[in-house]
C-alpha cells in the first residue's frame, strides 16, 4: 500500500472534504469553521471549495447550533457540527443528552438523529482551567450516543465516513495535542471499524489501556519499559461507547496485569469504569490488582511545569507499570 506524509489535522480535513464530495446531504457548521478555517485550521479552504451553504459559520450559541444540527438531521441531512472545545459543549448538554441521544428511544424508533459532533478535548497547551477539560467519560455514560476518540492519523482520516453512515448521533473527540502530529497515511481507502479497540503494541507482561491524546505518552512509556525488559501491550480503546469488552478482557487475560491511563480526573472517571470491567471480566486471571494513572484532582493549572505535573506523563505511566510488574497476588 502506498503511503504519504500527513498530519492529524490534515487527515481530518481530508475526511471532511471526502464526505462533502460524496454526499450532498453533508454540511459542516460551527463557530469559525468557514472564513477563519476552523479554530484548529481543520476546515481551512473548505469554504472556498464548497461555499457558505455547506460550510456554515454559526453564532456563538452552542445550544442553538447543535439544536439546528439535530433539526437538520431529523429533516434528512447529514450535518457535521463542530464545537470549538469540549468545555463549550456544556452549553449544549440539553440538546445532546436530552434530545439527540433520546429521540430514537422516545419515538419508538420512528425518528433517527444522524448527527456527527466533533470537538477538541484535552489539556497540555497552557489554556488553564476552563479550556483544558477531558469530559469524554460524561458522554460515554449516555445511552443513545456513540463516542469515538481517534488517536492515530488512520483513525482521524477514516472514522468520519463510518460515523456519517450511522442513523444515530456520534461524538468524535479530537485531542488538541494531536493536531500537529505527523506520520504516514495510506492513500488507499480504509474501512475503519468504529466498534472495536486496537492493539497498538503487542506485549506479554502487562496491558497499558488508554485512548486519545494519552496514546502517544503510553507508547513512549512502553518503549521505556521495553528497555528494562518489561514488554507492555498497548490497547487503544478508540471507541469509548460502547466499550469493547472482548478486546479489554482478551488483553488482560494475555498479560495478567493492567494499567489504565486516562486524562480525565480519577473520581468518577472512565478509568474507574474500565477497572470495574476488568475485575468483572477477568478477575481470576489477574496476577496483581489493576491500577490507573489519571489527571490530578484539581482544575488544570496554567504554568507549564504545574500543568505537566497534573497530567499523566510517560514517566508516571512507566512507574505505575513497573510497580505492578513486580507484584504478585
Amino acid at each position: 500500500m502506498t503511503a504519504a506524509k500527513a498530519t492529524y489535522r490534515g487527515a481530518l480535513r481530508e475526511a471532511l472534504r471526502e464526505a462533502l464530495l460524496a454526499d450532498p446531504r453533508v454540511f459542516l457548521m460551527g463557530e469559525d469553521v468557514g472564513r477563519y478555517g476552523g479554530s484548529y485550521a481543520v476546515s481551512m479552504g473548505l469554504l472556498e471549495e464548497f461555499g457558505p451553504e455547506r460550510i456554515r459559520d454559526t453564532p456563538l450559541s452552542e445550544s442553538a447550533f447543535v439544536g439546528a444540527g439535530i433539526g437538520a438531521a431529523l429533516g434528512g441531512m447529514r450535518p457535521i457540527v463542530e464545537i470549538m472545545t469540549v468545555n463549550f459543549s456544556l452549553l449544549a448538554l440539553d440538546q445532546i443528552v436530552n434530545t439527540a441521544a433520546a429521540l430514537r428511544h422516545m419515538s419508538g424508533g420512528q425518528f433517527h438523529v444522524p448527527l456527527v459532533i466533533r470537538m477538541a478535548t484535552g489539556a497540555g497547551r497552557q489554556l488553564a482551567a476552563q479550556h483544558s477539560h477531558s469530559l469524554e467519560a460524561w458522554y460515554a455514560h449516555v445511552p443513545g450516543l456513540r463516542v469515538l476518540a481517534p488517536a492515530t492519523l488512520q483513525d482521524a482520516r477514516y472514522m468520519l465516513p463510518q460515523a456519517l453512515r450511522r442513523e444515530d448521533p456520534v461524538l468524535i473527540f479530537e485531542h488538541a495535542q494531536l493536531y500537529n502530529m505527523e506520520g504516514e497515511l495510506t492513500a488507499e481507502a480504509a474501512e475503519i471499524d468504529i466498534r472495536s479497540a486496537a492493539v497498538r503494541r503487542p506485549g506479554r507482561d502487562l496491558s497499558l489501556i488508554t485512548y486519545g491524546g494519552s496514546l502517544p505518552k503510553t507508547l513512549r512509556a512502553a518503549e521505556m519499559l521495553a528497555s528494562e525488559g518489561i514488554e507492555a501491550e498497548v490497547l487503544d480503546l478508540r471507541v469509548l461507547r460502547p466499550l469493547d469488552d472482548r478486546a479489554l478482557a482478551e488483553s488482560v487475560r494475555r498479560t495478567r496485569r493492567a494499567v489504565v491511563v486516562d486524562e480525565g480526573w480519577r473520581s468518577g472517571s472512565l478509568a474507574a469504569e474500565l477497572m470495574a470491567r476488568i475485575v468483572e471480566l477477568a478477575f481470576y486471571e489477574l496476577d496483581a490488582p489493576p491500577v490507573r494513572v489519571c489527571t490530578q484532582e484539581l482544575p488544570i493549572p496554567y504554568p507549564k511545569h504545574l500543568e505537566d505535573a497534573a497530567l499523566p506523563q510517560a514517566e508516571t505511566i512507566a512507574a505505575a507499570a513497573r510497580a505492578i510488574a513486580k507484584r504478585h497476588v
